[in-house]
């Protein structure tokens, strides 16, 4: 049983802030990298804890966020531009795609570094369905017929996996604490700056359930693999995103589309429309 396991940093307890911590000129970005890379090993020991034979780390961190010398040896580790663009190396071999680290989608209340691949977007959707990037990932899973089984990172990042994936074992890690009313005209800057209060978990306690938490998917993909759920969302599919200013590029709205993939239009470049 091969598990397909998707990191990011931003959603681990103990990441307080997004410049010290995630960033490679950060005065904290190698601690950073070490408490993501604890958080994955956590995630990996309860996967092979509950019968899974294989685990690929695929680092999905902008600037690199797993330590490779501190990786559970049992787990193989991706990164780097793939053939087949975002999250190519997912195909039908996995038996589940799981995340690690992950943060909520731009625009999301009560949520922690909060964004959409940086601070501009404002939103994006695909046939009427926001999503993030636990979502793009999430649906080109859906279209490889892989069920998406695990999510750890903030309590607001494990109410959009709930709501998007239905069945998904969630482990919420931080809980962000500021909404974002009045926010949407803000500039990407500003954006950056303004979503950064949060309550964390100690981060053994947060290991501490994101093994368990991993565990319990593996047996429930076991014991029921039907139980894991997606949306209902049928070709073509339509790509909406909106834009922030960012410095002196104004906002904008951009509209992609694709006759039959969604594996495709993820990785669609973005064209401006207004």
């Amino acid at each position: 049983m091969k598990i397909l396991l998707s990191t990011d940093m931003e959603g681990c307890a103990g990441i307080l802030n997004h410049d010290d911590w995630v960033i490679p000129q950060g005065r904290f970005y190698l601690q950073g990298r070490r408490i993501l890379t604890e958080e994955t090993n956590a995630a990996v020991a309860g996967f092979f804890e509950a019968g899974a034979t294989a685990v690929t780390v695929i680092d999905g961190h902008g600037a690199g966020g797993i330590d490779p010398e501190l990786l559970d040896e049992r787990a193989e580790l991706c990164r780097g531009p793939h053939p087949l663009g975002y999250l190519g190396e997912l195909d039908g071999s996995y038996a589940a795609l799981a995340f690690v680290g992950q943060h909520a989608k731009a625009g999301t209340p009560r949520s922690h570094i909060t964004h959409t691949g940086w601070f501009n977007w404002i939103d994006e959707s695909i046939n009427g369905i926001s999503v993030g990037e636990y979502g793009q990932s999430a649906l080109v899973a859906m279209e490889l017929g892989v069920p998406t089984i695990f999510a750890a990172g903030e309590e607001a990042l494990a109410k959009e996996a709930q709501a998007l994936t239905p069945g998904v074992v969630t482990v919420a890690v931080k809980r962000g604490l500021q909404d974002d009313d009045g926010m949407i005209g803000l500039d990407t800057d500003g954006y950056r700056a303004a979503k950064l209060g949060a309550v964390h978990l100690a981060p053994a306690r947060a290991r501490q359930l994101i093994r368990q938490g991993a565990c319990q998917a593996i047996r429930q993909l076991n014991r029921d693999p039907g139980s894991f759920g997606y949306p209902a969302i049928k070709p073509p599919y339509v790509r909406l995103a909106r834009f922030r200013r960012k410095g002196d590029a104004p906002g904008f709205t951009a509209r992609d589309t694709h006759p039959s993939s969604l594996r495709a239009l993820v990785n669609m470049p973005y064209t401006p429309v207004q």
